[in-house]
């Protein structure tokens, strides 16, 4: 494995190394995508019981590094690790591939077809920038890494500052447990450094990138991408508010249940979560006051990430207190630790409708942090419509209504926010994104650049992929998944001949 010491986390990995280890990863690819699916599998299970094996120490490592609580690292480290089991048997079923054989057919509609073949090939090595807030599921072992493997890609991995000496562990236990499976040497990789990575990002044997962080920081290295002189997919995931939205009936009659539940997910490791509602639509914001206040109260003060997230914080949260017609309903609390971290509570406030209009990006810009935004609305036939203009694009939007609610209202909510998110809630709060075959993370600018995609669920491996057919190809010449003996056991739809004949007849 191709790693970095420990002096890299503060000068970066040495640029001298940048283009031989990518060449590492393009050696790397060809064997690693050559390899049959069950065998990728395997090296993949291999990966997850080594990571468990380690959990002890690596926890340790974690919290120290990003304060995070024990209960939320554990069960972060096991989403890893269950996600990296998920991706092995989709690689070992191998619907993956999406096969599809069309069968030479001389009384083809449209003239005499050949025999054509189409199967999806691995993109190439992929370059990971691993985020801040998720130090195992969306870092060196994340999901976006374990998709881009289960896709036959080799990675590169930009560790994230914010946790190097746990990048650098997590890289050295991954690659020997992949390796120890048959991998080849360099199928991960670890390096350090910003300019690095914007480095490795233009370097030719990269074929695609994926990204979580800033909406700023995104759309440059979204704009590095696309400038190459071959542009390759650039999957960033940037900004999310999240809104949320209370009928008038579920308000009278959940009060209670949607408090505790907002309150919860707003706070939940101190509001650093790419899915926290950022914004909570009530009709009236004043029975509200006194719960939220009192459950805000309860939660305990949680630690931020690290310095640089807590001024971002702190500077967010004084322009939103800052605003004309801002009501405070919980103040929360900013403290500051002799090693410059911040240790918070939950600071939540309310508006009209008609101040956020107002107030622009000062109030609907994201704020990364436990800050929330109680916004009263006067009639639910506009709420729709607010969704339109204001929130554009994000990674989830969310209902609160009775079970039986199917009001003209409602409907024209759900079928805005479908447009404007890639997950709609019904009763449930978005903070906490299940590792499953139809999950759908991701949603339109700016909460992603590129939302045909998703950086969570098995549907994740299909950013690393793409179609190739081959036409009258020898059987000795065509790819193992396409082959007539079929020796990987792929699941293949065929058409067959005289087929198109019958197009059309619906019966």
């Amino acid at each position: 494995m191709t790693t970095a010491p420990f002096n890299e986390f503060t000068s970066g990995t040495p640029t001298d190394e940048l283009a031989s280890r990518a060449r590492v990863a393009a050696t790397a690819f060809a064997a690693w995508s050559a390899q049959p699916p069950r065998a990728r599998a395997r090296a993949l299970v291999a990966a997850a019981a080594a990571l468990d094996a380690a959990a002890d120490e690596l926890i340790v490592i974690a919290a120290r590094e990003t304060g995070l609580t024990e209960v939320r690292l554990r069960g972060e480290l096991k989403r890893t690790t269950v996600q990296l089991r998920l991706f092995a048997d989709v690689i070992a079923d191998g619907s993956y591939l999406d096969v599809r054989l069309d069968e030479a057919d001389p009384e083809f509609a449209l003239g005499p077809r050949p025999d054509l073949r189409r199967t999806l090939v691995p993109l190439g090595p992929v370059l990971n920038f691993a985020a801040s807030n998720f130090p195992f599921a969306f870092s060196v072992a994340g999901g976006d890494t374990a998709s881009a493997l289960a896709a036959g890609s080799s990675v590169i991995v930009k560790a994230h500052w914010g946790h190097p000496e746990l990048s650098q562990r997590i890289g050295r236990i991954v690659s020997d447990a992949l390796e120890g499976a048959g991998a080849p040497q360099g199928t991960l990789q670890v390096i350090f450094g910003q300019e690095q990575g914007v480095a490795m990002l233009r370097d030719e044997h990269i074929a695609a990138s994926t990204f979580t962080g800033s909406i700023h920081a995104g759309r440059l290295l979204a704009d590095i991408a696309a400038a190459r002189p071959a542009p390759i997919p650039f999957y960033g995931e940037l900004g999310s508010v999240n809104p949320q939205f209370v009928t008038r009936a579920k308000l009278g009659r959940d009060l209670h249940s949607v408090v505790e539940g907002y309150v919860a997910s707003v706070s939940s490791s101190a509001g650093q979560f790419c899915t926290k509602p950022g914004f909570l639509f009530v009709s009236d914001a004043s029975v509200m006051i006194e719960p939220v206040h009192e459950a805000a109260q309860r939660v305990g003060e949680h630690r931020m990430l690290n310095p640089r997230i807590a001024q971002g914080y702190l500077a967010r949260r004084e322009t939103v207190l800052a605003t004309d017609g801002v009501s405070v309903i919980a103040p929360g609390t900013v403290r500051f630790d002799d090693d410059a971290n911040a240790w918070v509570t939950p600071t939540l406030v309310s508006v009209s409708v008609a101040i956020l209009e107002s107030s622009g990006r000062r109030l609907l810009d994201e704020s990364f942090g436990p800050l929330s935004v109680v916004v009263e609305y006067r009639d639910e036939s506009t709420l729709a419509d607010l969704v339109r203009r204001l929130f554009p694009g994000n990674l989830t939007g969310g209902v609160h209504a009775l079970d039986d609610e199917a009001t003209p209202e409602l409907v024209a909510l759900i079928d805005q926010l479908h447009r404007s998110s890639g997950r709609v809630l019904f009763n449930g709060w978005p903070t906490g994104v299940a590792v499953t075959s139809a999950m759908q993370h991701g949603g339109p600018w700016p909460a992603t650049t590129n939302d045909a995609g998703t950086s969570v669920g098995t549907a994740a491996i299909g950013r690393f992929l793409r179609g190739v057919s081959y036409q009258n190809m020898p059987q000795h010449l065509l790819p193992e998944s396409l082959r007539d003996d079929n020796p990987w056991h792929v699941p293949r739809r065929t058409a067959p001949a005289g087929e198109s004949t019958s197009w059309g007849n619906l019966g």
